[in-house]
C-alpha cells in the first residue's frame, strides 16, 4: 500500500497534462485578443476609408 502512495504522489503525467492544458488556454487568449485587435483596427481603417469616398 505504501509503495502504491509513493508511485501516486511521485507520478508527474498528470501535472504535465494541466500545464499543457494552460499553456494552450494561454495561447488560444492571445491568438482571440490578436484577431480582435486586428479585427478592430481593420474595420477603423474600411471605414476612414469608406468616409473619404463620399
Amino acid at each position: 500500500m505504501i509503495t502504491k502512495l509513493k508511485r501516486f504522489v511521485s507520478d508527474e503525467s498528470g501535472a504535465t497534462a494541466i500545464e499543457y492544458g494552460l499553456i494552450a488556454t494561454l495561447i488560444a487568449l492571445a491568438v482571440i485578443v490578436a484577431a480582435r485587435t486586428v479585427g478592430q483596427n481593420l474595420g477603423a481603417q474600411f471605414n476612414s476609408i469608406a468616409g473619404n469616398l463620399k
